[in-house]
């Protein structure tokens, strides 16, 4: 019997409109829609320039170099914060995360901060037809109060549009460090202890970096020496279960397979998979393998571990003869860190290499290197091979998703989010007129050439040093007022014109505003 996919192929666009249209009652579908499969990688904590393809010279990243050549660099994609929760909210609903109260950084025992059946990306492809799954990182709250871990745990993923999932709770350097499947513990046994976890007290009697610093891979701050698991000690405290803690060595490896698994299972298609990796976030233990394979510290090794996890993607798309069927998209959640809680060496070991690339500041920052990220499109036969300086959102990523797969947006979703399908695939160097980058404690807005950053906006000032190691002592320290810059002639930021054009600030400001109190009037 043929596959549904072998079946479109023999009988042709028709076909497969035909089968599109009936998979769809609820959606208008063009007869001229080809509906691809999706795979959007996200990786956490890389920075524009940690990729090969992006300038870097200590690191290799071969894969998504090819990626790169192959299909479409973007120059000036941005995502929507340079923190992670606020930056994953967006991309999964559409909406600026300043305007959802409590999708800020979460802690591990967060609630739930997405609404369930709210119109998210991967409810909005269901709605076209799509099987979806997420692996990796999660980090926007389970559960809509104290989870019980050894009980069922819900809502989730699966609660917002995923058909299944395979997650990290929170983030790799908070409990509790165990995986979650669906809507359960992945591998905890019954003959187990109960899973405990605390965010306000020690529990239980296990070691913590506070009291077995001697047990520690790399020493860590005051906040990540909690529990110790795997020799690493984390934010919060757990106990129990431990059958299911999982390895920091192998996270990589277990994520790859099943991403592989999921592309197995659903190569008749479409699927829709969002493989939410955890390289570059702390704490930073790739596999052995990996180890020494930059030449800029663990670090630099966790992004070519990355690196080798979107081969086996490609690997499997190619196992299956689905690589010309299937989108592929890369970005990371925020701009990059050295330094974040853990003494392992990546700022003393940089030896020069700017995580940044020409841009200032990272992770926490409304300066470009917070929140412009690298993003490369694929799609073989659809996407030419090139360089694109549209200026894009990762909040545009729904509507534009939902516009390439024939679904009519509801109202109320997405309502910061814009069809950029042209721009995606390259058949438009034309993007957003405008965007907003979100930092630890303010906005910034782009605008053409221009870029203001509100007062108080510059988030965290004492972490530019981490996010760049020696180069940015040299750079000048600002003040606490607004600050105004033309990309164009300054893309590191380092000479303020809000005095020299004050028009233009209160230009910006005002228009930042207007874009605060109700999402963009543009059209979609």
């Amino acid at each position: 019997m043929l596959s549904r996919r072998d079946f479109i192929k023999q009988m042709g666009a028709g076909a497969a409109a035909l089968l599109a249209a009936a998979a769809l009652p609820k959606t208008a579908v063009s007869a001229e829609a080809k509906r691809p499969n999706i795979v959007l990688i996200y990786a956490d904590d890389v920075g524009y320039g940690d990729l090969s393809s992006y300038g870097a010279e200590l690191i290799q990243t071969p894969e998504l170099d090819k990626l790169a050549e192959n299909g479409l660099r973007f120059t000036d994609a941005y995502c929507t914060a340079a923190t992670c929760t606020p930056s994953r909210y967006s991309l999964l609903t559409g909406s600026y995360a300043f305007r959802q109260p409590g999708a800020t950084v979460l802690p591990g025992d967060a609630s739930l901060v997405v609404e369930p059946g709210s119109p998210t990306m991967p409810a909005l492809l269901q709605q076209a037809g799509y099987t979806t799954s997420i692996v990796g990182k999660w980090h926007l709250g389970l559960g809509d109060g104290d989870v019980d871990w050894n009980e069922t745990i819900k809502p989730g993923p699966l609660e917002v549009g995923f058909d299944e999932s395979f997650i990290i709770p929170a983030t790799n350097d908070r409990v509790p460090c165990v995986y979650v499947k669906g809507h359960e513990v992945y591998g905890l046994s019954e003959e187990d202890d109960p899973l405990r976890i605390s965010y306000d007290e020690p529990i239980g009697g296990l070691p913590t970096g506070h009291s077995h610093p001697e047990k520690l891979r790399y020493p860590a701050d005051d906040q990540h020496s909690g529990t110790i698991v795997a020799n690493i000690s984390r934010i919060g405290y757990m106990d129990g279960g431990q059958s299911a803690w999982w390895d920091d060595e192998d996270m990589a490896l277990v994520l790859a397979e099943r991403a592989r698994d999921f592309i197995e299972a659903e190569q008749d298609g479409p699927f829709f998979l969002y493989l939410s990796m955890h390289e570059n976030h702390v704490p930073r233990a790739p596999h052995e393998k990996f180890v020494g394979e930059s030449e800029t510290g663990l670090r630099g090794d966790a992004v070519v571990e990355l690196d080798w996890v979107v081969g086996q993607v490609m690997e499997k798309l190619d196992e299956l003869d689905l690589r010309e069927e299937t989108l592929v998209i890369f970005t990371s959640d925020n701009g990059p860190v050295f330094f974040d809680g853990y003494e392992d060496g990546a700022l003393e070991h940089h030896e020069g290499h700017r995580p940044s690339g020409p841009y200032r500041g990272g992770k926490y920052q409304a300066f470009e290197g917070g929140t412009r990220m690298p993003f490369i499109a694929y799609w073989p036969g659809e996407i030419e091979p090139g360089v694109s300086s549209a200026l894009f959102s990762q909040v545009d990523l729904l509507a534009t998703l939902a516009a390439l797969t024939g679904v009519d947006l509801p109202e109320d979703a997405g309502p910061d989010s814009r069809n950029l399908l042209p721009a995606l695939l390259g058949r438009s160097g034309t993007g957003r007129e405008y965007l907003v980058q979100q930092s630890n404690d303010g906005l910034g807005l782009r605008k053409g050439p221009w870029k203001y950053i509100e007062p108080g906006g510059r988030a965290g000032w004492a972490h530019n040093r981490h996010s760049l190691g020696d180069t940015a002592l040299s750079s000048p320290q600002l003040t606490e007022g607004a600050y105004l810059f033309n990309l164009d002639d300054d893309p590191g930021e380092t000479n303020d014109l809000s005095e020299e054009y004050p028009d233009k600030l209160e230009e910006m400001k005002e228009l930042l505003e207007r874009i605060r109190e109700a999402p963009e009037v543009l059209p979609r």
